[in-house]
């Protein structure tokens, strides 16, 4: 049997912009859908399977923020925002909403297609190496690399797909410290600029979520002038 097109949903009040992302997404063989509203984008959300979202900052009515505060509060698909190059504080706010990337506009489409896939690996095709490294430990903390959840004492977290990457990345491979352009090329796969502070703001999102106090984390320690680590 042919392998099932994953569904992205595209939401852009700018027409033409939605129509070129749709075109290509789907030249690489995606089921497309889209929006150019947010109330729109989450009423698609409601009736459709819906993989990973294209999410436009600014939109009219429930703009890109406040659309992926709604989407968090029930689905733990990867959202990738889209925004202006003046933007960048809402870039920030998008970020610690729970988005997992961002693209700025005027973009490559093939660039926006290479992110949608590398959002996707991530999220549909995590492949650990066998039955030992399925389930990690730490004070606690339970990682399930299987289904994909955390828990602290009992209690599920619910991290964004980004979050969890760099958790599990931290958590296994405890005492090691990774500097913030080691955990940003090892989880994006892109190359790391320095003015790039996504790893930061996804690193306070996990620690906020795991209830840590950020002058004496319990979980993700700083290095500070090198990186994070996670220590046993």
């Amino acid at each position: 049997m042919p392998e099932a097109k994953n569904n992205i949903l595209v939401a852009d009040d700018d027409f033409e912009i939605a129509e070129l992302a749709g075109i290509y997404l789907e030249k690489e063989g995606f089921n497309v859908f889209k929006a150019h509203n947010g109330l729109e984008c989450l009423h698609i959300m409601e009736q459709e399977d819906i993989n990973l979202v294209i999410l436009d900052i600014m939109m009219p009515g429930v703009d890109g923020i406040e659309t992926c505060k709604r989407i968090r509060e029930k689905y733990n698909i990867p959202i990738i925002m889209l925004s202006a190059k003046s933007q960048g504080q809402d870039i920030i706010e998008g970020l610690d909403t729970g988005a997992d990337d961002y693209i700025t506009k005027p973009f490559n489409p093939l660039e926006l297609v290479a992110r949608v896939n590398s959002q996707l690996r991530r999220y549909l095709k995590l492949n650990p190496n066998g039955p030992a490294s399925t389930e990690i430990t730490i004070r606690g903390l339970t990682i399930d690399k299987i289904n994909h959840k955390v828990s602290l004492n009992g209690e599920n977290i619910n991290l964004t797909p980004i979050e969890f990457d760099i958790l599990c990345l931290l958590a296994e491979n405890k005492g090691k410290v990774f500097s913030t352009q080691e955990i940003f090329e090892g989880i994006w796969k892109e190359p790391f600029f320095d003015s790039n502070n996504t790893v930061m703001v996804h690193i306070r999102n996990i620690r906020e979520k795991l209830g840590e106090s950020p002058r004496n984390p319990l979980f993700i320690k700083t290095v500070w002038g090198v990186g994070y680590k996670v220590e046993d």
